[in-house]
């Protein structure tokens, strides 16, 4: 994601490896709430440092997510801002605190947008903890197999034995952010194949040549019908992208990701592990 502007845009308050998920309880719907945890005492807030440009898909997306951490942590000092050029100024997000914990609102590695974050924190004075970002891990997947659920693209739950009638028999994974992030996505592919029992393909959204190729292997492979699972959150992607590159590909695209509970459980996560 590239930026014009040269201000910040405070919203609302509201890689390699695999990571291990422990099973938990699930309650159902796509806003179930996340595991509870407890504030740690004396909190930093947390700094949601979100990849601009602005927009109100954004504001809208960000502030849900801080929404739904802020109702698993009560008490949290959550500030979502606007990363949009190397000189946003931090003060009126740090409103004098010291120090913070900055957890960039990335789904994988991204150079530009890591090295645009880190610029602002060097310019601007505090005691910064800095996160790693989302993924990979196992609730990503989770996520976009509930995607593909949603626009009939695949089974809710492999367990069961119905058929759906407009079920892909492959799925192009593409991701934004170059080859590395590409990389990264490639673990989550690896577990979204697990769950729907399908060939998963990886590609770079902002490369269509890589998504036909990975549709034409698919069907080189026998798929007849593919599926687009974007592994963005939505608003940080170009509006008609998705969809023009779906229909190059000849793929039936799912939602992105969006706001959801799991992005939530992941923002806290990073939160609680930076606080020890």
């Amino acid at each position: 994601m590239s930026s014009s502007s040269d201000a910040a845009s405070p919203l609302p308050a509201r890689t390699p490896g695999l990571p291990t998920r422990v099973p938990q309880p699930r309650q159902g719907g796509r806003h179930r709430r996340p595991d509870s945890h407890e504030l740690p005492e004396a909190a930093k807030p947390l700094i949601l440092a979100v990849p601009g440009p602005a927009n109100e898909a954004l504001a809208a997306l960000v502030a849900e997510v801080a929404l739904l951490a802020g109702a698993d942590l009560p008490g949290l000092d959550i500030r979502p801002v606007v990363i949009e050029a190397d000189d946003t100024d931090l003060a009126a997000v740090l409103k004098g605190e010291p120090s913070a914990v900055v957890v960039p609102l990335l789904l994988g590695p991204n150079a530009q947008v890591s090295a645009r974050i880190e610029a602002v924190l060097v310019a601007n004075a505090g005691e910064f903890i800095r996160c790693g970002v989302l993924g990979p891990h196992p609730l990503l997947a989770e996520v976009l197999h509930e995607r593909l659920s949603e626009a009939g693209l695949a089974r809710a739950d492999r367990a069961r034995l119905f058929s759906v009638a407009t079920a892909a028999e492959g799925i192009v994974l593409v991701t934004d952010g170059g080859s590395e992030a590409v990389a990264a996505a490639e673990v989550t592919g690896v577990l979204l194949a697990a769950r729907l029992a399908l060939p998963v393909m990886t590609a770079d959204l902002g490369d269509p040549k890589t998504v036909l190729a990975a549709a034409d292997r698919l069907r080189s492979m026998g798929a007849a019908s593919i599926a687009l699972a974007p592994h963005v959150l939505g608003p940080d992607i170009e509006s008609g992208r998705i969809a023009a590159v779906a229909e190059q590909a000849g793929c039936t695209a799912a939602e992105p990701i969006g706001a959801h509970t799991s992005i939530a459980k992941l923002v806290l996560q990073k939160y609680l592990e930076a606080c020890g």
